[in-house]
């Protein structure tokens, strides 16, 4: 089966968008969502990856 990047419908806080690429890269949503926060362009990111990637 092949994975594919997708909002998450289960880990979800705003869009998704941070459970679907832990669930994806198989690690904690939490250190996806600290990233998110310390990365200067993560706020630029998360909204196109929330238009972009499919729901689950």
């Amino acid at each position: 089966m092949v994975m594919r990047l997708r909002k998450s419908y289960d880990d979800r806080v705003i869009l998704g968008v941070c459970g679907g690429i832990a669930e994806y890269y198989n690690v904690s949503s939490f250190l996806v969502r600290i990233l998110f926060i310390i990365l200067p362009i993560s706020l630029v990111a998360y909204v196109i990856m929330g238009l972009l990637l499919p729901d689950y």
